[in-house]
């Protein structure tokens, strides 16, 4: 039963499908074949437009001959106006003009008295001759054609009912006729006409045609049809007729569009059949040619294609539901995977894994959403581990702070103390010599009194560096550093003097080596205090820990530094405190006299003129320093 509904909802759901889908399918075909159609409507247009084109050309061709023809040997009609000159004149052209089929030359009444009243020549080719003969007597002058002529004074193309000339021999062939007035001392005195086949210009039109059933119409000026495939509709038919019947209201538009000389396209129904008409004027002449091609010949591949497509569709159709049916069976298959997957894990085997699908349909995003419901709560299950785990290490973590904070309060402690015990020393022997002065100032001798001084200047001078180092280390000290302007214009050797001068009022029996390879006239743009005090805490430090007797400081230059070198011979520093060394209260020696605040100190001072102190790790007699500031700024006094 189960399978049985499954296969019921797999076919209604197909049926719905393929009711949904046939609209779309038939609108899309319908589209496709509207385009095709205006497509191949639309090169039927351009290809007919070439052919008529061609057959213009042709037809133009032809007609150019005889228009030359006929106008290079009119002004020898005029200057040879003798009965034989014309007769021989006519022969010519059509002896020498192929395309021609006859030739008239018609003269005024009485210029010949000879012959008295009446006088016209002409030649016609009859098969592989050509035969000359004089028209016989009638009332010429006053046929249409000839009035014409003369009225209009320039040569021009003539109906062919203009052109069939009373008392002219049988000809087999209609012909038309370009005709040109002569004149002779400023007077008219005939006119000349040369006749070009119709049968002919037909036969080259009709070599044209683009399709089987397409044919070719030329109009005169007053609708009258003179090419035609059927002879019957020739000059008996205009485009005109029966107007009153409106199937042939589209014949009479083409007619009055020929007939105004325009160019163009249209449909139109000929006998009830569908036909496209391109259309365009002769040049140089009063008629019009037209190509004819009947939608049948067009649109012939396109009902075939159409006819082999329906069956394609009906076979198509059958398909999608076949396709469709097989399509949701399959597609309605995993539920009962799905199931006995999910009654597995309702059991309580949690440990089954819902797999996910590449199936983008509605059963596969049920199975996708429960595998996703599995993994969301897998993954709640870690998320609360994953606190548990970040809890405890928060924990150790704020276990490390503590300890951290512990440490830096041990530290506080520790430089508190360091600080008050170095500030106190001095203090005690100032306060101590201060009272001796006091009691027993008479009873000490000058010399006692003045190392007494001596040592009283020094620790007072100990204190105040003291607290100009902790004022510098403030974050006051660092902003006033920071704002103070480097454009003072400061001599090398004179700030390398006055640190020497600085460091004898606290070792005035030390002897400092001065070296310098640089003029007194090389200056620099750098701040002058922060210079000097680079250099003075260096020579501190050298006199201090050193020897007290090989104490150096060199001046040298490179081509964009200048480099202070200050060396002394003594302990020196491990390099292992290389990299600590500069930072804040850190001693080698906790015990040694001092607050930890020179190197640092320094450092900070070079780097914020632009340079730096670095340690020379290859000098081993004892310790040497390298400050080096740049001389792009520089300025020589």
């Amino acid at each position: 039963m189960r399978i049985s509904i499954r296969r019921s909802l797999s076919t209604k759901l197909g049926v719905t499908i393929l009711l949904l889908a046939i609209p779309i399918f038939i609108a899309s075909l319908g589209v496709m074949f509207l385009q095709s159609r205006h497509l191949v409507r639309q090169t039927a247009m351009d290809r007919a437009a070439s052919a008529l084109n061609v057959a213009m050309q042709h037809v133009e061709l032809h007609l150019n001959v005889v228009e030359t023809a006929t106008s290079s040997n009119s002004w020898m009609a005029v200057t040879y106006m003798t009965p034989e000159s014309l007769s021989d004149i006519t022969r010519s052209i059509i002896t020498l003009n192929s395309h021609t089929s006859g030739c008239a030359i018609t003269i005024e009444p009485n210029v010949f008295p000879e012959y008295d009243r009446y006088f016209s020549t002409c030649s016609v080719r009859q098969g592989d001759s050509v035969v000359t003969m004089r028209d016989a007597p009638y009332e010429y002058f006053k046929t249409t054609w000839y009035q014409t002529m003369k009225k209009q004074n320039t040569a021009s193309w003539i109906d062919p009912y203009d052109g069939v000339r009373e008392g002219m021999p049988n000809k087999k062939d209609t012909v038309i006729s370009y005709c040109k007035p002569l004149y002779k001392d400023g007077r008219f005195v005939g006119v000349i006409s040369t006749d070009l086949s119709l049968r002919l210009l037909n036969d080259i039109i009709v070599s044209e045609h683009p399709y089987p059933h397409s044919y070719f119409i030329m109009a005169g000026t007053d609708g009258h049809i003179f090419i035609h495939p059927d002879s019957m509709q020739l000059f008996t038919n205009t485009l005109f007729r029966d107007t009153t019947n409106l199937r042939q209201k589209d014949i009479a538009l083409l007619g009055r569009e020929m007939i105004a000389g325009n160019k163009g396209t249209m449909r139109i129904k000929i006998d009830g059949a569908s036909c496209l008409v391109c259309y365009q004027p002769v040049k140089g002449t009063p008629w019009s040619l037209a190509l004819i091609s009947p939608e049948s010949d067009i649109l012939k591949g396109y009902y075939i294609l159409a006819n082999i497509l329906i069956p394609l569709i009906l076979v198509g159709l059958v398909l999608i539901l076949l396709f469709c049916q097989h399509t949701v069976s399959h597609a309605i298959s995993p539920l009962n995977r799905l199931l006995s997957i999910s009654q597995l894990i309702a059991s309580g085997q949690y440990d089954i894994v819902i797999p996910y699908v590449k199936r983008k349909d509605v059963v596969g995003r049920l199975q996708n959403s429960f595998a996703r419901m599995q993994a969301s709560l897998k993954r709640r299950v870690e998320d609360v581990q994953r606190v548990a785990n970040e809890i405890t290490l928060r924990n150790e973590e704020l276990t490390k702070a503590t300890q951290l904070a512990e440490e830096a309060d041990r530290q506080k402690t520790a430089f508190i103390q360091n600080m008050t015990h170095q500030i106190r020393t001095p203090l005690n022997i100032i306060k101590g010599f201060a009272q001796v002065l006091s009691d027993n100032n008479e009873l000490l001798p000058e010399e006692e009194k003045a190392s007494i001084c001596s040592m009283i200047d020094y620790n007072a001078r100990t204190l105040d560096r003291m607290v100009l180092m902790l004022f510098d280390s403030s974050d006051t000290g660092f902003s006033e550093e920071l704002n103070c302007r480097l454009n003072e214009t400061v001599s090398c050797n004179e700030i390398a003097r006055e640190a020497i001068s600085s460091l004898k009022a606290f070792f005035p029996d030390l002897s400092i080596a001065f070296q310098t390879e640089v003029s007194d006239s090389l200056s620099i743009l750098a701040n002058h205090l922060s210079a000097v005090r680079i250099l003075r805490e260096l020579l501190f430090n050298a006199a201090k820990y050193s020897d007290k007797e090989h104490v150096k400081l060199c001046v040298t230059e490179t081509k964009n530094r200048v480099v202070f070198v200050v060396e002394d011979k003594g302990p020196g520093i491990d390099t292992n405190f290389a990299d600590s060394m500069y930072k804040s209260f850190v001693k080698v020696n906790d015990l040694s006299e001092g607050l930890g605040l020179g190197l640092p100190l320094t450092k900070r001072h070079a780097l914020n003129l632009g340079g730096d102190l670095e340690l020379d790790t290859d000098y081993h007699d004892g310790c040497r320093f390298i400050v080096w500031l740049p001389k792009e700024k520089s300025a020589s006094t």
